[in-house]
């Protein structure tokens, strides 16, 4: 019985949070919220070289000539080593996926 009224307790208390978390971006629906604050991390990360063909679903061969093929792919040259800035390198593959399309 005392183990009910915890997980009674627990559920009140994560629907309030939810609940408080709506009302307080009710008017201002472009806030982000917490699990768009997680991925703002994730969008500060630079990519290495050898990292970059997971992140575009392409081979290693076509990852090493990104530069040469695409002038314009976001990158930056660090101590002669290259680094895509992930958050940049997302929004360009958007634009050139409806470039040629």
């Amino acid at each position: 019985m005392e183990m009910d009224f915890f997980w009674l307790a627990i559920g009140i208390a994560v629907a309030g949070y939810f609940i408080g978390e709506g009302l307080k971006n009710f008017k201002n629906p472009e806030t982000k919220g917490l699990i768009d604050s997680f991925s703002e991390e994730d969008d500060q990360q630079l990519l290495k070289e050898s990292e970059v063909h997971y992140f575009m679903g392409i081979t290693k061969e076509d990852a090493k000539s990104l530069k040469e093929d695409f002038p314009d792919i976001p990158h930056i040259v660090i101590n002669h080593k290259v680094y895509y800035p992930k958050a940049k390198l997302r929004e360009w593959l958007k634009n050139a996926g409806s470039k040629h399309t």
